[in-house]
C-alpha cells in the first residue's frame, strides 16, 4: 500500500522523537493513502514553518497489521471521539495507549470545535457523534513504535 506524509522536508528517515504530542492519535508518525490529503497537509506546514511543500511517499507493508497492536476506527464514534480527546489532552499522562498502530479518520479544525463544546458542556457525547456524522472525514494512519516504523519504506 502506498501511503503520503505532507511535511515542509524531505523525509528520508523517520524519527518518532521529532514527532509532536497531542495529536489525534498521539505522538508518532502520521501518513495516509490520499494524496492531495498529504499535500493540503504540505502546504500548511510550509506556511506556517517556512520552506515549500513537499509530499513524501511511502510503501507499507500491511503485513504489519497482523504483526502488530493495531487499533483501527472505521468511522468517527464515540470511542474514536474519546479516543482522540484523550490523545489530544495536555491533562493526561501520555502515550495513553500501547498502540502500533492506529488507523482512523483526521479529527480535523471544524471536529476541534465539536471536541471544545462537548469538553465545555454544551454539547453531549451523542450529539458530537451525530456532528461528526456530517463532516468531511479524511484518513490517517499512525505509526508510533519502531516496530511500526520497520514496515514503511521510502519511496
Amino acid at each position: 500500500m502506498i501511503l503520503y506524509h505532507g511535511s515542509n522536508i524531505v523525509i528520508e528517515q523517520i524519527d518518532l522523537a521529532k514527532c509532536k504530542p497531542y495529536k489525534d492519535f498521539g505522538q508518532g508518525f502520521y501518513l495516509t493513502e490520499i494524496k492531495e490529503q498529504a499535500f493540503e497537509m504540505a502546504k500548511r506546514t510550509a506556511k506556517i514553518y517556512g520552506g515549500e511543500p513537499v509530499v513524501n511517499k511511502f510503501h507499507f507493508d500491511e503485513v504489519a497489521l497482523g504483526n502488530l497492536i493495531v487499533k483501527r476506527f472505521d468511522e468517527p464514534s464515540q470511542e474514536w471521539a474519546l479516543f482522540v480527546m484523550s490523545n489530544r489532552s495536555k491533562n493526561n499522562i501520555h502515550p495513553i495507549h500501547a498502540y502500533d498502530i492506529v488507523i482512523g479518520p483526521v479529527a480535523d479544525d471544524t471536529i476541534a470545535t465539536l471536541f471544545r463544546n462537548f469538553d465545555d458542556g454544551i454539547i453531549d457525547l451523542p450529539m458530537l457523534v451525530n456532528g461528526l456524522r456530517y463532516k468531511k472525514i479524511s484518513s490517517q494512519y499512525f505509526f508510533h513504535s519502531s516496530a511500526a516504523i520497520k514496515y514503511l519504506k521510502k519511496i
